[in-house]
């Protein structure tokens, strides 16, 4: 078994992780390392020091802090704005395409559940349908491009949305091959990059999507909530935003990103967690991530007996700080069943790690971040067997 990395020195005091549990779910709502936490914090007391000269002079450093977060993930500043997150994002995208009764948005098995809620939640009023692409856990990036080509109906499809990595299962999805095969169909597509963002090496434009967003606050140690949406150039003055401000007539981005007296600090604060990111140094925190996780899946996949590489499912690749394994077939069947050995986990254990109910087969995923080390997968692969023993 290859080793664990060695840790990066002093950037577990960069965080407020309680060090007396195991918090090996950075992927689900990130965890913002302190001197962000105290960027955000001189923002709001200068905010409250004189909130007129804060809010007439934001949105000059509110373009600031885009064009910086923008360009690092190659995306076009002019095309970018702020939002809250991908949830939102989502939402914004599908009420701007103004979907009509017989049209059709795809999706995939392996999306997101909020946005598969947002998809249903627009077509079951216009009389559209969604349809979701089936795949297999195993499913090759060939078999994942010609399952949602053969999806698209180029006379109904209006949207493809299709994940850069996916949150249950921990993929990285061939995004640019998608959205090609896409564009050849006249189709666009939409590429819910929760996950990518610091993470993996992104260029947006090079993937070429009509809508891409990421969440800043995960992988990019911004404050939650954070998130960039970009948008190509023949969409942006079709974007709705959902409110109506005093830069309406602005047009994209500024109409998006303006929604009155918000607390607008954490978008403010996200450059700190870039430089916080770069000062640790990128490569370096991303092969820390990438080993770190894969440690974490083999000792708790021999925990589990799981002992081949092909039981060991990777499918994100050499770089992914996210790692899943499959639990034993008569384990968390069921989403309540596998929120209740969350909380057995965490209780019990004093480790925190997200368990789901994906089509009946329970997975548990890994994350890796700075703040981890070693002997807190350890302590997982020691105690989970005793845990899933008593549900035999």
């Amino acid at each position: 078994m290859n080793p664990p990395p060695e840790p990066i020195p002093g950037a577990r005091l960069l965080f407020s992780i309680d060090p007396a549990v195991a918090y090996l779910n950075h992927g689900s709502f990130g965890a913002v390392p302190t001197p962000v936490q105290r960027q955000q914090q001189r923002l709001r007391d200068e905010m409250e020091a004189n909130p007129q000269r804060f809010f007439t002079t934001l949105w000059e450093r509110v373009g600031h802090a885009r064009t910086h977060l923008s360009t690092f993930l190659g995306a076009d500043p002019a095309g970018t704005a702020f939002v809250s997150n991908v949830t939102a994002a989502v939402s914004i995208v599908l009420r701007s395409l103004r979907l009509g009764a017989g049209d059709e948005v795809v999706t995939t098995s392996y999306g997101y559940g909020a946005v598969d809620l947002a998809v249903d939640h627009i077509t079951s009023r216009v009389d559209a349908a969604h349809v979701t692409v089936p795949l297999s856990l195993s499913a090759s990036d060939d078999d994942i491009v010609a399952a949602v080509t053969e999806s698209i109906d180029a006379d109904r499809t209006r949207l493809v949305i299709v994940d850069h990595v996916t949150s249950m299962t921990a993929r990285v999805m061939p995004v640019a091959r998608l959205v090609a095969a896409a564009r050849a169909r006249h189709v666009p597509v939409m590429v819910d990059a929760a996950h990518a963002p610091g993470a993996h090496d992104v260029n947006v434009d090079a993937i070429g999507a009509d809508f891409w967003v990421g969440n800043l606050h995960k992988w990019m140690y911004a404050p939650r909530p954070t998130a960039i949406l970009s948008v190509a150039a023949p969409w942006r003055e079709r974007i709705e935003p959902p409110i109506v401000s005093w830069a309406d007539r602005d047009g994209f981005p500024a109409n998006l990103e303006m929604g009155g007296t918000l607390d607008y600090t954490a978008w403010l604060a996200a450059p700190t967690g870039l430089y916080v990111l770069r000062t640790l140094g990128v490569d370096r925190v991303r092969a820390h991530n990438a080993q770190l996780a894969a440690y974490g899946q083999r000792v708790v996949g021999a925990a589990l007996g799981l002992l081949s590489p092909s039981e060991l499912p990777n499918p994100g690749g050499a770089t992914a700080s996210m790692r899943i394994l499959p639990l034993p077939r008569h384990v968390a069947t069921t989403e309540a069943d596998a929120i209740a050995l969350r909380n057995r986990i965490a209780e019990e254990l004093r480790v925190v790690v997200p368990v789901h109910s994906w089509f009946g087969r329970g997975l548990l995923r890994l994350s890796a971040q700075v703040y981890n080390h070693a002997d807190e997968y350890d302590r997982l692969a020691t105690g989970l067997s005793r845990v899933l023993a008593s549900l035999a």
